[in-house]
């Protein structure tokens, strides 16, 4: 069965397209006044940009990210608007090379057998979306954010939510963000209402030197329950690309969110994002992620338990590879009464790949009889790659718990000796261990997207042990 998880051909596959207007790299008033233009903006939206754009360029970078001296924000194209128009309603009006590409990606195919909801963003517009009739006669909100800002009945509350979470001086990458943010996803989910089957976007980069800041907003009134799941490729050139999309989750009491992200770029994209959520009384959130590929990845989660009997579970898997930095983390807040947190990270390193795991569990004076788990191990395939694992831990009562568990090694030899007793070749039973390895976060995926996963895993240690 097809699924939309995207394999190593989207390196090397990309579509010619026409676009209206120049592509001109460099990030100015002028094209922000341009995207807002386009996308038939409210007049506060482009406020929100333009003093966006004034902290951008007021910042410097983080001094403790990794080195970021190959990317050239001055090169990259922030706008592209292609000449034919998108936002497709049925598959069939998709436009042909476009409908190949999402094809391979098996969107169609995962729409029919697994989803409930599916758009797919390309570049820096929405080509395919679809809701089924049940979800919008429960009054379910699944829409592109560019056009849900444009309907009347959406705006208050997008500009309610919007920026909330994560402000505009975050950090410089963050005002970047807002200044050029566009389409992306949101998701609104009524109080009661509660989505069983999976919704999901997929987000495909298709522009050389391009950028893509996708934007995505959910959220779940009380006593709701949603799936969420995000994709996103890029095909490979020779210069370096952008993707800094931008996740704000806010769910309330007695609600149930799970966010699952599968992200393949290419070596030569710079994998920059921030995803936050606030999370209500009686309230659960998990993140789960697979990560794999990029030039470099920063990628730090964070939920804020910001009241009473919330809680957050981070599951991840890190793939690192030849020229690869993979810097991740997850960050939980924790400030309401008996809060808690439970953080599992798996992580593999290959080919002198470095995969850093940053985590911070802040447990603030209020957040009296909170727990918190954190569970972090690293596989190194072979003597040249690294892992680093900097844990900040902080607690200002004495009533709460914090457990953590590291471990970084490689393969056991008598594991690799008892499965060759059993018939199994050496690269065999290697993928195996690595499967195994990574069992408790792949379990947490639907099905297709684990069987597909263990797939990847097979050919992406195919000489590399």
């Amino acid at each position: 069965m097809k699924n939309t998880i995207t394999t190593s051909w989207t390196w090397d596959y990309s579509d010619e397209i026409s676009y209206k207007h120049e592509l001109v790299s460099w990030i100015n008033e002028q094209v922000v006044r341009q995207i807002s233009e386009s996308n038939k903006e409210p007049e506060w939206m482009l406020e929100l940009r333009l003093k966006a754009l004034n902290i951008y360029n007021s910042k410097s970078l983080p001094s403790w990210w990794p080195d970021l001296s190959k990317l050239d924000l001055d090169s990259i194209y922030y706008f592209a608007k292609p000449v034919w128009a998108w936002d497709n309603k049925t598959w069939d009006d998709v436009p042909e090379n476009i409908k190949k590409t999402f094809d391979k990606l098996g969107i169609p195919e995962a729409e029919k057998k697994v989803l409930a909801w599916v758009w797919a963003q390309y570049d820096s517009e929405v080509v395919y979306h679809n809701l089924k009739d049940e979800l919008k006669d429960m009054w379910v909100i699944f829409d592109d954010m560019t056009n849900a800002l444009q309907n009347p009945k959406y705006e208050e509350i997008i500009k309610k939510y919007f920026a909330k979470s994560i402000p505009l001086s975050d950090h410089k990458f963050a005002s970047l963000h807002y200044a050029v943010w566009s389409w992306g996803t949101f998701l609104y989910i009524p109080s009661w209402v509660k989505v069983k089957e999976p919704l999901q976007s997929y987000f495909r980069m298709n522009v050389k030197s391009w950028w893509q800041f996708e934007h995505t907003m959910i959220i779940l009134e009380d006593d709701s329950e949603a799936h969420y799941i995000e994709g996103c490729s890029a095909p490979k050139y020779d210069k370096n690309s952008l993707h800094a999309g931008w996740v704000e989750i806010f769910v309330w009491k007695n609600s149930h969110m799970r966010y699952s992200s599968v992200e393949n770029w290419s070596l030569d994209t710079f994998n920059l994002n921030t995803k936050r959520a606030i999370v209500d009384t009686n309230w659960f959130m998990e993140w789960v992620w697979w990560n794999m590929w990029s030039n470099t990845t920063m990628l730090y989660p964070c939920s804020i338990l910001k009241w009473d009997n919330s809680r957050a579970d981070h599951l991840w898997i890190a793939l690192a590879g030849t020229w690869q930095n993979q810097d991740t983390w997850a960050k939980v807040i924790h400030i309401g009464k008996n809060t808690t947190s439970n953080i599992i990270t798996k992580s593999i390193s290959k080919w002198g790949w470095i995969n850093t795991y940053r985590w911070l569990v802040d447990i603030k004076k209020t957040a009296t009889w909170s727990v918190s788990k954190i569970d972090c191990d690293a596989l190194l395939i072979d003597a040249d790659s690294k892992s680093y694992t900097i844990p900040v831990i902080k607690t200002d009562n004495s009533d709460s718990t914090v457990a953590h568990e590291a471990s970084a090694g490689r393969i056991n030899p008598e594991y690799l000796f008892y499965l060759q007793s059993r018939g199994i070749s050496e690269d065999e039973a290697k993928v195996m261990i690595v499967n195994g390895f990574i069992s408790p976060v792949v379990k947490e995926l639907p099905l297709e997207y684990a069987s597909e996963m263990n797939v990847l895993i097979g050919m992406e240690m195919e000489g590399g042990f």
